[in-house]
């Protein structure tokens, strides 16, 4: 018999343990894969913003405090600026409280310049310079709510916009800082709430990324001392502010991660290590026909291994399609949530920790019992 027929044969002999174990390392390697992934991720995104051209420019008293509107042209005339879009979160609610998603309302006259990666789909913006109550939309919000290009929705404000929009859907996103995300024009938030002049953010994009710290330092002196100073930083600087809100968390996700793989991999060498006392017998017999040590030796650890890596796929699948719905679904996770998915780096970790859960659980009691005397093991038959 071959060797892979030999391997296949003995763990199909008990399908019940041989379930359960790869159940059980299933279960361990879906949460370190699920759970490793989200710092992974945060690391990625501000990796990809690192080169942007984009600067955020915020109050220094935080984002609950207004910037004037007034420093609008201001902004724009500093050297190398390019394009200045202000911006204020509305945070509406579409229909439920559970169907709220990142919404903000932008001046429409440099959204293409500003974000020219986000994939606006063709004749979007033409059409949301044009009409006051028009709104983009990210792919994954029309898919969501199985929505269509020329319908009208509306959005329930909260917090400090207490309004309702009505909005029509102009376009879409198709590469947005969120799959679930919209975007409509701030001259008529302003119009309705009638509070012209207030500023959560001004996004400023420079012509090069070598003029990005420049920028900077000439705004932040040029507010300084003001009743509104600012706060300019890099793309890749803002979302890192977001993102480290979530530290504590990711850094608990990954010791987490790695205790559930230790916990099953000590699990997993108890039922090798279970399985394989009960084969003794059956090992000396084989040794006395004259199967060589170190061929059972392998093959023992191969059904070990087996096993893992059968554990390791079910485990990587249902975390990715697990990461799949979520990123489509939820909005937990801020600007990043759109890249949600299981990096290539994590998928070789948990495949290298599935190789190192099926040896180590199966190395030592294998070993031990393929150099116990044949005489000695077949005495103990009953």
């Amino acid at each position: 018999m071959k060797f892979a027929g030999f391997v296949l044969k003995n763990l199909f002999r008990s399908k019940r343990r041989t379930i359960l174990t790869v159940l059980s390392i299933a279960v361990s390697l879906f949460i370190f894969s699920a759970l490793v992934s989200l710092p992974t991720l945060a690391n990625h995104v501000l990796a990809d913003s690192a080169s942007s051209v984009r600067i955020a420019c915020r109050t220094k008293m935080g984002q609950a405090y207004p910037l004037p509107e007034a420093y609008k042209p201001k902004i724009a005339s500093t050297p190398h600026v390019v394009a200045v879009t202000p911006d204020n979160f509305f945070g509406g609610i579409y229909h439920e409280v559970s169907d709220q998603f990142p919404n903000i309302a932008v001046d429409p006259e440099n959204v293409d310049v500003m974000w020219p990666d986000w994939g606006f789909s063709v004749g979007g913006v033409e059409e949301f310079k044009k009409l006051r109550t028009a709104c983009l939309v990210a792919e994954g919000t029309m898919k969501r709510f199985h929505l269509n290009v020329g319908q009208q929705i509306q959005l329930r404000g909260a917090g400090y916009y207490p309004v309702n929009v009505s909005l029509t859907i102009v376009g879409t996103i198709a590469r947005g800082p969120a799959p679930s995300f919209l975007v409509f024009r701030r001259d008529y938030l302003e119009e309705i709430q009638g509070r012209p002049g207030r500023v959560d953010n001004f996004w400023v994009r420079a012509d090069n990324s070598k003029a990005v710290p420049q920028i900077i330092e000439t705004l932040n002196s040029r507010f300084a001392n003001s009743s509104a100073e600012t706060q300019c930083d890099s793309e890749a600087v803002f979302l890192g502010s977001v993102i480290g809100r979530f530290r504590t968390f990711f850094t608990l996700a990954r010791i987490l991660g790695l205790i559930v793989v230790i916990t099953i991999g000590l699990v997993a060498a108890n039922a090798a290590a279970m399985s394989i006392r009960e084969r003794r017998n059956e090992i000396a017999v084989m040794r006395s026909i004259g199967f060589r040590s170190p061929l059972i030796l392998r093959l023992l650890i191969a059904e070990s291994v087996v096993t893992a890596l059968a554990g390791c796929i079910l485990g990587c699948g249902a975390a990715f399609a697990l990461l799949k719905v979520f990123s489509v679904t939820s909005d937990v996770l801020g600007p990043f949530v759109g890249a949600i998915q299981i990096p290539p780096a994590v998928l070789l970790e948990t495949l290298l920790a599935a190789i190192l859960i099926g040896l180590l659980s199966s190395y030592v009691p294998a070993r031990s019992a393929v150099r116990r005397k044949i005489v000695d093991t077949l005495r103990m038959v009953d």
